[in-house]
This record gives structure tokens, sequence and C-alpha cells, in this order.
């Protein structure tokens, strides 16, 4: 094992080599691309120097092409690989040097390191803050989150929750025996010298992953080979978000049935070719094979896919409702997407936290921009990785609190809806008093 210090200095290092990647995402898949990246091709066939290339360093030589980017291009991209390296190794410092994800939900009891769960939890959330960033700077120059990203980085959610289910968040439970046959994977917590042998109730202290089900626990029929109630919720998860993905315009002009007959046509037509054929066609085959095994690989796969509808679902809704409320587009299906994406990092529960804490900071930013420029169109994704990035710090307490209210199964739907009620009433207010204050024409 090396010191601490070395490793964050290493992990710093890595995090620059990924912040240098998501520059090339942020300037080369948005899109208006700019060969801003020193990735990406010169398209005047200027070659570039493989000095150019190193991270943060680079950025400096590169200031030698003000005069294409303008002045100053270089100082955004080169703070950003600085910022994600330092970002990395202070998380890196949090997950795995100081336990923060678990050793907050265990007041007074000291435990040993569970070197693999940490590291695989780090990596994960390592990689979901990179796509993040890569989402939320092309939706801050562009107000669009590219498909380009997030499809990308939900298949690799899902892989990732298949081949290693404790790289879900973490949740320390009190069993007194070894799960049952079929279940979540588990680790047995081991105590440090000194500290009590078991939990506050005389139970043994397990670390599970934050399952679909959680905090109750993953039930064994689901875990178990060919069990088709579950594989049906995972294929219903899974063609749910091709669905999503598909191109669709509702044009209600000519009645809902020919909208209906005009959508169901673009549909037939999408899924007959690629590339969302490929998707829905080897997504299909692997979720089958995966649960013709069952055990550990199908609950962290399906946890990811229900976490995938759960939290790309919610989103979806607040965007159809505020659509109809305000009577223009409230919220661009890029957020959708992006919320689908995290979910299957994260889990439903942690998304739906994420996203009641996101409107918190767009608020101020909104009513700041609104009361400037007159302008309320603000580009949602980042507060919505901002909301996701703070419930993943800060888990430990957070989930401490939130496993009281998803343990009442019913409570949580009620208060969704409530909600969304909510919701729809103070948007059409919001947009009763801007049309009487600028009028209807301004408005629309």
């Amino acid at each position: 094992m090396l010191p601490l210090a070395v490793r964050l200095l290493i992990v710093f290092v890595v995090g620059a080599c990924l912040g240098s990647l998501v520059n090339w995402a942020i300037y080369s898949l948005a899109w208006n691309a700019r060969p801003i990246s020193p990735w990406s091709r010169w398209p005047t066939g200027a070659a570039r120097r493989w000095r150019d290339r190193v991270p943060v360093i680079g950025w400096f030589a590169l200031n030698r092409e003000a005069a294409v980017h303008g002045p100053w291009f270089w100082v955004r991209p080169m703070l950003l690989e600085v910022g994600v390296g330092a970002a990395l190794a202070a998380m890196y410092w949090w997950e795995v040097g100081r336990l923060g994800l678990i050793q907050g939900q265990l007041p007074g009891i000291a435990i040993a390191l569970p070197v693999g769960a940490v590291h695989w939890q780090f990596i994960s959330h390592a990689l979901l803050l990179c796509l993040m960033l890569a989402a939320s700077f092309i939706d801050i120059d562009e107000k669009i989150i590219p498909d380009e990203i997030t499809v990308p980085g939900t298949l690799l959610g899902l892989v990732l929750a298949t081949l290693v289910p404790m790289s879900l968040l973490p949740q320390v439970v009190e069993r007194a025996a070894d799960p049952a046959q079929g279940g979540a994977p588990a680790l047995r917590l081991v105590l440090v010298k000194g500290a009590p042998a078991m939990g506050p109730r005389g139970d043994g202290l397990w670390l599970d992953p934050v399952t679909a089900v959680a905090p109750q626990e993953w039930p064994p029929a689901w875990g178990a080979p060919r069990q088709w109630s579950s594989l049906a919720i995972g294929l219903g998860c899974y063609w749910l978000w091709c669905f999503a993905l598909a191109p669709r315009i509702w044009r209600g002009r000519r009645g809902p049935m020919f909208a209906l007959r005009l959508i169901v046509g673009r549909l037939r037509r999408e899924f007959a070719r690629p590339p969302i054929r490929l998707l829905l066609v080897s997504g299909t085959v692997a979720i089958v094979c995966v649960w013709a095994f069952g055990g550990q690989a199908w609950a962290g796969l399906l946890t990811a896919l229900i976490g995938l509808v759960g939290s790309g679902g919610l989103v979806w809704a607040v965007r159809l409702i505020g659509t109809a409320a305000l009577r223009r587009e409230a919220m661009g299906f890029g957020d959708v997407t992006l919320m689908m994406m995290i979910g299957t990092f994260l889990g439903w529960q942690a998304c739906l936290i994420a996203f009641f804490l996101a409107p918190f900071a767009g608020l101020l930013v909104g009513i700041a921009q609104f009361v400037l420029r007159r302008d309320d169109v603000i580009p949602y994704g980042p507060f919505l990785c901002l909301g996701a990035a703070t419930v993943v710090v800060d888990w430990a307490p957070i989930w401490m609190w939130g496993q009281q209210l998803f343990a009442e199964g019913w409570l949580v739907p009620a208060v969704l809806v409530v909600c969304l009620v909510l919701l729809g009433f103070m948007l059409a207010l919001w947009a009763a008093i801007k049309r009487c204050l600028f009028g209807a024409g301004e408005y629309e």
C-alpha cells in the first residue's frame, strides 16, 4: 500500500488527464464543434506538438492560437483540468481515506478499510463526475445536452453496476446472518481493535449497495435464475429508455389521432434502423443473459435499470407538467436523458433527493438572470449535476435521514404526486403573472 499522499498525487495526475478528455468532449461533441482541444483535428492541417497535449501545461503553448479562438480561450480548459484533478483527489481522500460515505453511517463505531468496495465506488463516482462536467459545460455553452455523452454514459453505468454491484452507493445494514441466497452483494464490516463487536442492536454489521428496494432487503426471488417478473421489469425499463432516445414531435393541429399516427410511424422507422435498433437488440440480449444467471450481477443491473427509469421519469413528468402550465418547453429532453444516466450510477433514491436539491441553486441564478436581463431560459443540466454531486459527497447523513422516508413505500409516490400537482399550479400562476406584467405577446 502506498502512502495516502502518494496516492493523492497519482489521483490528481490521472484526474488532470481525465480533465483533458472532458475538454475534448466539451469542444468536439457540442452542436457547434470547435477544434480547441489539442486532441481535436486542426482544420488547416497544421500538426500540434506532443507538448500541446500534456494536461495543464500544454495550454500555455496553445496560447499561440489566440488569434483563431479568441484571447484567453485557453484559461477555462486549463482551469478545468486542474479542477478535475483537484476534485478527484479530494474525492479520493474523502471516500477512500476517510470512508466518508460509510463511516458517517456508523456513529461511534470505527471500521477497517473495505479496500475493494470503496475503490470501486470512487471509480464509479469519478467517471460520473467527468460525464456530468462534459454535459454541464456543453449545456452552459449551447443549452443542449448531446446524446453522445448521455447514451455512452448510461451504458457505462449499466455495465459497471452489472460487473461490480458494490460500485453503487453504500449503506450499512445490521444483519444477524449471511444474506439469503440470490440476494444482493454484501460485505461483512471488520471493526477495528477496541470497537464493539456488534451493532447497536447486537447484530453484525454489513456493507450493502443501495439497491432498487433499499432500505428493504433485496427480494431473494429476484435473484433466482429465470424469474420472469424481474425480467419484465428490467426489459421494460430498458425499452422505455430506447423509446426516450427516439425522436418524436407532437403535431396536434390536425387532432390527437393524426398526431399519434405520425409518432407511431416515426418510431417504426427509427427502431428499424441503426443506431436505435442496435441498442435495442444488443441491450435486450445482454439483459436476458444476465437475468438467466441471476445472482449479484442481476441485482446490480436491475438496480441500475430501475434507477434509470425512476430518476428520468421524474424529470420527464416535470417537463410535461411544466410545458403544459407555461405553454412553452419548460425543460429540454436532454435533462431527462442526463438524469437517466445519473440514475444508473446512483440509483433512483439518490436521484430523487438530488432533483429536489437542484432548484435551490437554479432558483437563485434564474431570478438574478430574469431581473438583470429579463431572460428566464437557463441551462438546468448543471444544477441537476450539482445536486447529484452534493448527494454523493454528503451521502452518509443524507441516507441516514432518507432511509426512514424510503422505508414507507407508499409515502414516496404520494408525496411525489402532491409535489407534481403543486408544481403545475405554481408554474401556471407564474405564467399568468408574467403575462400580466409583460403582456402576452412579449411573453409568448
